[in-house]
């Protein structure tokens, strides 16, 4: 694992890993529009020259609203540009919920936990 230094700490912050060339990126706190840019970036962060896959850990969200959403499809369509995915774990049934209202948790695959994403 190489941890990285969380991007922006107080109201939102990020923290990543990578493990077996899957890139975990743990969310928390109001992922909204101020957080919308660091999160896109968070989220499509390489790792080498592997298709880009990431498991956006959201068990620490507490809010998303569209901004949250959009940076979830930029972080999916930029790793289907490599063959690679994006797999949500962990959020709770708040943010859940606006997946489903979207249909968001159709496109991209939704785990209880970390784990469970990485294991599939």
């Amino acid at each position: 694992m190489n941890p990285s230094h969380p991007v922006q700490p107080g109201r939102w912050s990020a923290s990543s890993t990578s493990i077996d060339g899957i890139h975990v990126v743990t969310l928390r706190g109001e992922l909204d529009y101020t957080a919308r840019e660091r999160a896109e970036k968070v989220l499509t962060l390489p790792v080498g020259d592997a298709p880009l896959r990431t498991v956006a850990d959201l068990s620490g969200v507490t809010f998303m609203n569209s901004t949250g959403i959009n940076a979830l499809v930029s972080a999916h369509q930029a790793a289907a540009a490599t063959d690679g995915w994006v797999r949500v774990a962990g959020a709770q049934a708040p943010v859940l919920r606006v997946m489903e209202l979207v249909g968001l948790d159709t496109v991209i695959a939704c785990y209880l936990t970390v784990d469970q994403a990485l294991e599939r």
